[in-house]
């Protein structure tokens, strides 16, 4: 059986540019060679795009150029790119002018769940829980008022970055500042108290849905699952959650309605707050982490979908995505 030729493309220019390159290295090995034909690409923090051999030009536009020629050349694009100008749809946006197949989210679906404020939008209308809070810009960053505790972050940024936890009325304007930082909008939302329990659903060649097991991940009281925690190996994951089968059942049913409103494809990852009063949706990633030990991984391995299988699954995927586009 000839080979699928396989681009897998990581990087990005953007925060979660370091993020980014461990997934895709993670992913381009862990691929069959036996299936797949693999051509890494890298996106510079500069925008210069780069493939095994160094850069490809001398500027992004040049290297973009030469980009699309290998990019064309391929069969699959697996755009393993965190955060914007990746799974923003920017990527997603690329391989349907080259006409390429692609995992993952297209256009609609990355743009609006990288939106937090637009995520949170979709979910009121279905009935799903958000948490409250306020959209700001720079023109009225400082026209708020405090009410401990918050939480402060881009409304188009991933991995924690710019994300404070702020609880003092004189931490607010430092936490506005690091999000503006990345975004030109934030959103300061009421501290949410409950379990965090993530739940992923993978979208098949044939269309047909198949979900993970939850995930809880265990934060201190009064805290959040942050940057460092998330990368400094200290993070505590239970897997399965320990839920009630109607806890358990309302999260599926959100995650697969989210899924659809939204419109994404490939794998998807949602990211819950179980509370007293009910789900809350904390955010949406369409590009979640893909090394092995990231969390979507682990919950497809414990159900009996190995490392290498997810991501022959969503190879095929995007060919049958592909077809129904």
């Amino acid at each position: 059986m000839k080979r699928l030729v396989v681009a897998v493309i990581g990087g990005g220019a953007n925060c979660e540019h370091a993020v980014s390159l461990a997934s895709a290295a993670s992913v381009a090995s862990a691929l069959d060679p036996g299936l797949h034909d693999v051509r890494s690409l890298t996106i510079g923090q500069d925008g210069v795009w780069s493939d095994a051999s160094g850069p490809l030009g001398s500027s992004a536009a040049e290297s973009l150029a030469a980009a699309l020629v290998r990019i064309a050349g391929c069969d699959v694009v697996l755009p393993i790119v965190h955060g914007p100008r990746g799974e923003d749809g920017t990527l997603a946006a690329l391989c349907e002018l080259a006409g390429v197949p692609y995992a993952g989210s297209g256009v609609r679906g990355g743009a609006i769940a990288m939106d937090k404020w637009a995520t949170k939008l979709v979910a009121d209308a279905l009935g799903i829980g958000t948490a409250r809070g306020v959209l700001l810009t720079a023109r009225d960053a400082r026209n708020i008022g405090h009410h401990s505790p918050v939480v402060v972050k881009p409304v188009a940024a991933g991995s924690s970055h710019g994300v404070t936890l702020v609880h003092e009325a004189a931490e607010l304007d430092p936490a506005i500042d690091a999000a503006l930082a990345l975004d030109d909008r934030v959103l300061v939302e009421e501290l949410v108290v409950g379990r965090e329990v993530d739940i992923a659903v993978l979208e098949r060649a044939d269309g047909s849905r198949l979900v993970g097991p939850a995930l809880e991940i265990i934060v201190a009281p009064d805290s959040v699952f942050d940057l460092a925690t998330k990368y400094d190996g200290s993070a505590d994951f239970r897997l399965p959650a320990d839920l009630e089968e109607a806890e358990h059942k309302g999260l599926v049913d959100a995650a697969l309605a989210l899924f659809d409103a939204l419109g994404c494809a490939g794998v998807a990852r949602f990211d819950f707050f179980v509370t007293a009063e009910g789900l809350v949706l904390n955010e949406v990633n369409t590009m979640p982490g893909l090394t092995a030990e990231s969390q979507v991984p682990r919950m497809f391995a414990a159900i009996g979908l190995p490392y290498a299988d997810l991501l022959a699954e969503l190879v095929q995927a995007a060919l049958g995505t592909s077809r129904r586009r």
